[in-house]
């Protein structure tokens, strides 16, 4: 059965999870107990009694490398109207950075998330700012996402690349 997240996905694009370098993904702030797997991985984002929630403040800052050049198009967050982030801010091409340089570059893209965004719809990018997501230094490819939150207890309960 598939996903509420992957039925949203349309026809011409796939859910880039399959594509993470796991050994590399870093989340900076996460709660140990409700971590960026619950959120990311398949078959932990499915469960609604697992979430991801930041540990210190209202940021979390999360590095993911894939394992090929990707293009990005969209990205599905899930999660409740008044705790689940309501910015996001996307990097491509960024290698590891921290809370004390993320303002120091330009995001790719910023997306202002409305409730009805955080409902597993499809928020469309700047996708010509994401047609080569990778990193000249390594040749991989990465993402870095900051996303800024409502409240200090979140719950983005899906994150889909597609």
């Amino acid at each position: 059965m598939a996903s509420v997240a992957s039925a949203a996905i349309p026809r011409s694009q796939a859910d880039l999870v399959a594509f993470v370098d796991w050994r590399g993904v870093e989340c900076l702030n996460q709660s140990t107990s409700h971590s960026l797997d619950n959120a990311l991985k398949q078959g932990y984002r499915d469960d609604d009694d697992l979430h991801l929630e930041s540990d210190a403040d209202e940021q979390l800052l999360i590095y993911i490398p894939f394992t090929q050049v990707i293009k990005l198009h969209s990205v599905i967050i899930k999660g409740p109207e008044e705790e689940g982030p309501k910015m996001v801010k996307l990097f491509a091409n960024k290698e590891h950075m921290g809370f004390s340089n993320v303002n120091d570059y330009p995001p790719s893209d910023s997306i202002a998330l409305s409730p009805k965004n955080l409902k597993e719809r499809p928020v469309n990018l700047k996708y010509i700012k994401f047609q080569g997501v990778c990193s000249e230094a390594q040749i991989q490819a990465s993402l870095i996402m900051v996303l800024l939150l409502r409240a200090h207890m979140v719950r983005p309960k899906h994150f889909a690349l597609t």
